[in-house]
């Protein structure tokens, strides 16, 4: 870590990124089809999010909560006897909330062929006490220069959905005094 990653004094000391990184890997099966006969993609949803939550759990030490869910992207769709990989890591964190990117991989479970990428997902994670109020999470370190970008993103990411939630906002209040019930 470099001097200006350091914490301020006092704050909750930052973790890597690779102190939380996690893999959940799970075989599709018949009960995981949807009318087409390929895996429905709410079953790849519960995956990611439980991978994702499971890291959020590990980074912030406590319960964690999904607050949003960016850009699911199923690339490729996935078959019954496939083999899903969902790895997760926290690729940046705000005083309560994390974001979690995920990648989903496929392979078949009877071949020693390379998996391929079947989707990825950004999600955001709140930190929460017992009663459910927000809490400090600790900061992360991105430790190798994909981590960094990942970090790099994320920031992006999180400007647009301010941006985007704020847009929105202003948009309803503009239509309500103008007369206009939603």
């Amino acid at each position: 870590m470099t001097d200006q990653a350091q914490p301020p004094e006092g704050d909750i000391p930052g973790k890597p990124t690779s102190a939380s990184r996690t893999t959940l890997s799970h075989i599709m099966t018949g009960s995981d089809t949807n009318l087409l006969g390929t895996v429905h993609g709410g079953v790849i949803m519960k995956l990611v999010d439980d991978a994702a939550g499971a890291v959020a759990g590990r980074h912030s030490g406590g319960p964690a909560v999904t607050a949003s869910m960016d850009e699911m992207v199923f690339l490729e769709p996935v078959r019954v006897g496939d083999l899903v990989h969902v790895k997760a890591q926290v690729n940046w964190t705000g005083r309560s909330s994390m974001e979690v990117g995920v990648r989903v991989l496929a392979e078949r479970w009877n071949e020693s062929t390379p998996a391929t990428q079947v989707g990825s997902a950004y999600l955001v994670f709140a930190a929460v006490d017992a009663d459910g109020k927000p809490r400090r999470v600790p900061p992360v370190f991105p430790e190798t220069e994909r981590d960094k970008r990942r970090y790099q993103e994320a920031q992006i990411r999180r400007t647009h959905r301010l941006a985007r939630r704020r847009a929105i906002k202003e948009l309803r209040e503009k239509r309500a005094a103008e007369g206009y019930e939603d």
